[in-house]
């Protein structure tokens, strides 16, 4: 039967990965075939390996199927020609055959040379500058007619994420979930990572849910921002109202947070934070006036860190300073994540996938969680690089805090 093929090479450590083994996989998985041209193994733990392999597929379809699942393994065709383009024809919609990115650090080849893409993320076009010097992500929204937007599997090369190579690394988190890991090391280890960087000025993003306050653990990200450990909070409406109704009446969802009881009426309490809040008319008015003097929302504002607070379908209020329009929610969460390099996302699924889709592989991300199904969630929409934690917000945090003081 009469095949296609294309050569292409993988190099680094493919071996003590797995990336080779799981590119046979893929070859093979949507009706491939592959020959091993050239292989050479690393004889160290530092020392990378390389592979040439033949695909061959039996139609071409099939064979950009491959090619193109191949990429995402750090794949690159033997004879890389320039990256191939189509113009945008209408305002937010990519030609066919578009390109979709990954979190994976990626090239592209222009002018004969490799060029990085900027500001790469997941799931999102690239589009080429006129005089092909640079490349950029771009969301499908954002796409304007005239773009020039990269098509096919041509001309890219996607950079495959290694494991750290020392023993005594965050690597040690990124096994299966589980809630009977060590707790307490896998704490000291995420406080070290943080301590090194901020020693290099280096961005550290918190994403909050509400059960950050609900659990009482809302004074120890205070203290945290006093203390110069939080440069960025992602979130949603119910994380800063239930920190200002902390901070005003000493409750979240109506449950006294110093003595655990239910007090009367306190289930009003939320929205008489909101209340509250809408009639000064800003969160900055309510600290002007010392009716705000206390909490998340105070220590953040009092510390110039950026808050970006994306609301939803179920809010109340909104509380001020809470985005409804969700295009513009994506925009203030792309500018705040340049920058960071680790991101730690605290009892919050929604808002945590969605950091994570816009989050660089190489960012060290950390997810805890009570829920293992949300801890896995991440993983398993991309964000492969996330480790993640089963344990409860208030007993995290103050571990935390504990171990960076």
């Amino acid at each position: 039967m009469d095949t296609v093929h294309e050569v292409v090479e993988l190099s680094g450590h493919i071996i003590d990965s797995w990336t080779l083994p799981r590119a046979w996989d893929v070859i093979m998985d949507r009706g491939g075939n592959f020959d091993v041209e050239e292989m050479r193994v690393g004889a160290t733990k530092n020392e990378t390996s390389y592979a040439r392999v033949k695909v061959s597929a039996p139609t071409d379809e099939v064979l950009d199927l491959i090619l193109s699942e191949l990429q995402q393994l750090g794949a690159v065709l033997l004879e890389p020609n320039d990256v191939h383009t189509a113009p945008v024809e209408q305002d937010g919609v990519l030609p066919p055959r578009f390109y979709s990115t990954t979190n994976l650090q990626t090239q592209v080849r222009l002018l004969g040379q490799w060029v990085k893409v900027e500001e790469i993320e997941m799931d999102v076009a690239v589009v080429i500058t006129s005089d092909k010097k640079r490349a950029y992500c771009r969301p499908m929204h954002d796409v304007k007619v005239g773009d020039e937007v990269v098509v096919g599997h041509e001309g890219i090369r996607v950079i495959p994420y290694e494991r750290e190579r020392e023993r005594e690394s965050f690597a040690f988190m990124q096994s299966s979930v589980s809630s009977e890991k060590a707790k307490v090391l896998a704490i000291h280890e995420i406080a070290r990572q943080m301590k090194e960087t901020r020693a290099r000025n280096g961005k550290i993003l918190f994403v909050l849910g509400p059960a950050v306050i609900h659990t009482g653990a809302g004074r120890y990200v205070a203290e945290l921002l006093r203390r110069g450990y939080v440069q960025v909070i992602f979130g949603g409406n119910a994380i800063i109202t239930h920190d200002i109704e902390s901070a005003l009446f000493g409750t979240s969802l109506g449950v006294n947070l110093e003595s655990g009881e239910q007090v009367e009426g306190g289930h009003r309490n939320h929205l008489r934070a909101i209340n509250a809040i809408r009639g000064i008319g800003s969160l900055d008015k309510a600290i002007e006036t010392g009716l705000l003097r206390e909490g998340i929302t105070y220590e953040a504002i009092k510390h110039n860190v950026p808050m970006v607070l994306a609301g939803s379908i179920r809010d109340d209020g909104p509380m001020p300073g809470v985005i409804s329009d969700m295009i513009e929610a994506q925009k203030r969460m792309r500018n705040e994540v340049q920058g960071v390099e680790m991101a730690i996302m605290i009892a919050s699924m929604l808002h945590a996938i969605a950091t994570g889709n816009l989050l660089p592989a190489h960012v060290r991300t950390v997810v805890v969680d009570i829920n293992p199904a949300v801890v896995t969630k991440l993983a398993d929409r991309g964000s492969f690089q996330a480790a993640g934690l089963v344990t409860d917000a208030e007993l995290f945090l103050r571990e935390l805090l504990d171990v960076l003081s």
